[in-house]
């Protein structure tokens, strides 16, 4: 199974947009967007992959591998660099700051402990079919406002 995610705001902070697409045995299982009168960039790209996860806790099979595209460095390294390390210091970076949305990151490991997961950054508007759907449904969420 493959999920691909992105967000993304109208200014930074701004109304803001996100959006999954999974993929299951090469087909399309789902896909659902949403929007944020006043967010930020990142909490848009946290909340893609929140919202796919909560979607397939609901009745997957934990055991099955699923693979996370994300064009978000900060979504990728976060989860598989950053994150043991901010719990360690008390939810505080390297340089001694309270990390933010620390809410949404809390939300997302739970979630991913369910899971067995990898996690795969790709590179944002270079053609991938997923990233694009996923793209063009943030534009759509956005706009909804």
């Amino acid at each position: 199974m493959e999920i691909y995610t992105d967000g993304g705001c109208s200014g930074n902070p701004g109304p803001g947009g996100w959006a999954y697409v999974i993929i299951k045995d090469g087909n399309l299982f789902a896909e659902k967007w949403g929007a944020e009168k006043l967010t930020t960039n990142n909490r848009m790209e946290l909340q893609a992959v929140i919202a796919a996860l909560e979607f397939l806790a609901m009745d997957e099979k934990k055991e099955e591998k699923i693979a996370v595209y994300t064009d978000s460095q900060y979504v990728q390294k976060g989860i598989t660099l950053w994150l043991a390390e901010w719990k360690k210091k008390g939810w505080k970076t390297s340089d001694k700051k309270p990390v933010k949305n620390k809410d949404l990151w809390q939300r997302l490991e739970a979630l991913a402990e369910l899971f067995p997961l990898s996690w795969v950054w790709v590179k944002g508007h270079a053609g991938n079919k997923y990233n694009e759907r996923c793209d063009e449904l943030t534009r759509k969420a956005i706009v909804s406002l």
